[in-house]
């Protein structure tokens, strides 16, 4: 497992937020799940990194996936050799 951390920026009720983090944990992904409605430093870090407001945003090191749903998750994931 690599030692850099999966991070999923979401916003609670958000239905592609739900569907992203429910195909990262039944595909065994470890990852950090950060609620930016919560947490308003989180929401001005995620809109830093994507140059947007949209959730769920998925960062991988410096790699930025934005306002995703699970076929663009997979497709970044399989891309960037991402395993869980």
């Amino acid at each position: 497992m690599s030692s850099v951390p999966l991070k999923v920026y979401v916003k609670p009720g958000c239905p592609w937020c739900i569907q992203v983090v429910a195909d990262l944990r039944s595909n065994g992904y470890a990852f950090e799940q950060i609620d930016v409605i919560a947490d308003r430093t989180a929401f001005a870090e995620m809109q830093r990194l994507s140059g947007q407001s949209s959730a769920p945003t998925v960062t991988f090191g410096d790699l930025v996936l934005a306002d995703c749903g699970v076929p663009e998750l997979r497709a970044f994931l399989q891309e960037h050799g991402i395993q869980p």
